[in-house]
This record gives structure tokens, C-alpha cells and sequence, in this order.
């Protein structure tokens, strides 16, 4: 999951912030029931979210998520992600490739670490993360002409000097309108990451171990799956419809940190692999 310090993900129709919070957060959002038609979607409320990727210490911050279309072309936050989809939409039910460009900012561990023992590994740096995403919509599948099914990869390349690694996360959503005010979402990914990523993120060295405390480890420079998450959304719509209106939402997200990472003192000793976050709060439509 998009685990950092924001928990937003934008699942589209009514709007909707999202779990995976935040940074490490995969999943990536599905198209809304009016794909023909400009619209805006802002979504705002609280979110719970671990203070770091593996931690065991909880954090309520404020979340903001934004989706929407133009011409055919769709952008979206999640979390401090933001993402454009190149190819328009033409408003019909059927197969719709997708691609374009996102750009992720990775704040974990910059700041608020909470735990004394990882804090004294001392903050790491900002990651800036472009990259590209590409997939592929159905859209009328099993309950209506606007139940979607989608499949996406999304690769991201550190440019800011902090790891200097790249991301790659598969993910697959499905989404239905379970009538004009109630919509749901399910969806689930994975991240794999590479050499420079797990050693930067994960590995303690012996100077950081002797100001910690924590355990010298060197097991996590490798490249690898990192984790799997899921992430289930609700939203209802309390004025209007899903296309036009003012709603509430809930979401839920779920990861597991695997391998050498979960391995890692930061995780293991001090922390849990298993990481949950979640939002509630408004949406409006138009």
C-alpha cells in the first residue's frame, strides 16, 4: 500500500479518499460511473496511518484527494501522488487502454518518526519519484454498464538523490455503483523494489546501530516484493448522485511487509509488519 504521511487515495465516482496511505499505497483508482462528461471530484478528511512504513505507533493526519476529467483526460492524487491519464475516454462501456505520467513524493521517515530508537537512525531525505503508468479498463462486467474492472503497473525512479532506486507496482481494482448514491470499491497490489531501496529504507548500519540500539542489518539491500496490501472503499451520497453530489466515505487499507524487509529491526524489533490505515470524511462531486 501507498504507506507515508498522507492516507489518500482517490477512487473516483463519488469521490473518495483512499487507504494505502499515503506513499507506499499502491492500488491505484478506478474511472467513475460518468465517463463521458468534465468533472471534479474533492474529497477531505481525517486519516490513520503508521508514522513510517512498519511502524507500530499510529498517526491521525488530515487528507485531501483530488480527481477529475477534462476532454476525455483524467488526473488524481493519491496520497502525495499525482497522476494523468493520456489516452481520453470516449464515455462508453467496453476496454480502455490507459498510460501516462505520475509523480510521487516519498516522505517516509522524513519527519514525526515517533519511535526514539528509529528517530536516532536520523531522518532520511525527501524522494522525488516520476515515472510512467500503464493499463487496461473494463468497463460493464458483471452488475451494470458502469462496473469496472481495471489492471495497472506503475514504475517510479528516484531523482532527488535519496535512494536513487526505482518501484514497480502492479495493482487490480474492481469498482461498482451499487445504486445512483452508493458505490464500493475493492482493490489490491504489491511493490517491488530494488537493491538500493531496501538498503536505504530498511538496513541499519553499525555507526546507526550504536545510536540506536537497534541491531546492525545489512539483509535488506535486494531487490525484492516488499509488500502486498488491499484496500476496500465505501461512499455514500447524501445530496445528489454519484456524479453530482455531496457525500460521506469510509475507507480501510491493509499491508504486509515481506522478506528481508519485514526482517528488519525497524520492523521486527520496534515495529510490525502488518500495517493498517484508513479515512473517513466528505466528498463533493461536480
Amino acid at each position: 500500500m501507498r504507506l507515508a504521511a498522507l492516507l489518500s487515495v482517490m477512487l473516483c465516482g463519488p469521490c473518495v479518499l483512499g487507504a494505502a496511505v499515503a506513499q507506499d499505497l499502491p492500488a491505484r483508482a478506478v474511472d467513475d460511473t460518468d465517463l463521458g462528461k468534465d468533472r471534479l471530484t474533492i474529497a477531505v478528511g481525517p486519516a490513520i496511518t503508521p508514522r513510517y512504513i512498519g511502524s507500530r505507533d499510529m498517526t491521525v493526519i488530515p487528507g485531501v484527494a483530488v480527481q477529475g476529467q477534462v476532454a476525455g483526460y483524467s488526473f488524481s492524487t493519491q496520497g502525495t501522488s499525482l497522476s494523468v491519464d493520456l489516452i481520453p475516454d470516449d464515455g462508453k462501456p467496453g476496454w480502455k487502454l490507459q498510460v501516462g505520467p505520475i509523480l510521487n513524493v516519498r516522505l517516509d521517515r522524513t519527519s514525526r518518526i515517533g519511535n526514539r530508537q528509529v528517530a536516532a537512525l536520523g531522518d532520511l531525505r525527501t524522494a522525488w519519484e516520476p515515472g510512467v503508468w500503464a493499463g487496461i479498463q473494463r468497463t460493464g462486467v458483471v452488475t451494470s454498464p458502469y462496473d469496472t474492472l481495471s489492471a495497472n503497473v506503475t514504475w517510479q525512479h528516484d531523482i532527488s538523490g535519496a535512494y536513487g532506486g526505482s518501484v514497480f507496482s502492479p495493482a487490480i481494482s474492481y469498482a461498482t455503483p451499487l445504486s445512483h448514491k452508493d458505490y464500493v470499491s475493492l482493490s489490491a497490489g504489491a511493490d517491488h523494489v530494488g537493491r538500493r531501496f531496501g538498503a536505504y529504507y530498511y538496513d541499519v548500519t553499525a555507526p546507526q546501530s550504536l545510536a540506536s540500539g537497534l541491531r546492525a542489518y545489512d539483509g535488506a539491500g535486494k531487490a525484492g516484493w516488499k509488500d502486498w496490501n488491499l484496500a476496500l472503499l465505501a461512499a455514500h451520497t447524501l445530496r445528489g448522485t454519484l456524479t453530482h453530489g455531496f457525500g460521506v466515505f469510509g475507507t480501510i487499507g491493509y499491508s504486509r511487509l515481506l522478506g528481508s524487509y519485514a526482517r528488519s529491526p525497524i520492523v521486527a524489533d520496534v515495529g510490525r509488519a502488518d500495517q493498517w490505515s484508513g479515512a473517513v470524511g466528505f466528498s463533493l462531486t461536480f
